[in-house]
């Protein structure tokens, strides 16, 4: 019986620079779109303005994997402007253009050979990787920008 893809997928939420804000890692068979509100929730909020700090960004790119009517309407009642392709559309919708960054930062994290091929049986340690190696791609953003 076919159970749908193997492995596993990671899931990011990045700013507009490619650091890496929020993560998920779930099974290969699952739809990505579930991930889409959990992301959003763990934004952590920014600090060092005077005042309340804001906690959500303003827009959210993404591609057609994330497309559903339902979780459109949950991202903007949190106040957030949805960016998505909508699917069954032909491509070339622009959204390339930003997209680039978040493919880029995939491409920072699979540079480490621990989350390109996952090897461990355990979800926790996987996702504890996926952790290390965020936290290697903002040390390395923030390093080269001195």
């Amino acid at each position: 019986m076919d159970r749908g893809r193997a492995g596993s997928k990671h899931h990011l939420l990045v700013d507009a620079t490619g650091i890496p804000l929020a993560y998920s890692v779930t099974g290969g068979n699952r739809n990505d779109v579930t991930q889409l509100i959990p992301l959003i929730d763990k934004v952590p909020p920014v600090r060092g303005a005077v005042g309340r700090p804001r906690r959500r960004p303003k827009q959210v790119v993404a591609d057609r994997g994330y497309d559903h009517d339902t979780h459109r309407r949950l991202v903007r009642k949190r106040g957030i402007t949805p960016v998505i392709a909508r699917r069954q559309t032909k491509h070339g919708s622009g959204l390339g253009a930003v997209r680039w960054v978040v493919e880029r930062t995939f491409a920072w994290l699979h540079n480490f050979k621990r989350l390109l091929v996952r090897y461990d049986r355990r979800h926790e340690i996987h996702e504890a990787f996926l952790a290390i190696g965020c936290c290697l791609v903002c040390y390395r953003r923030l390093q080269n920008s001195f």
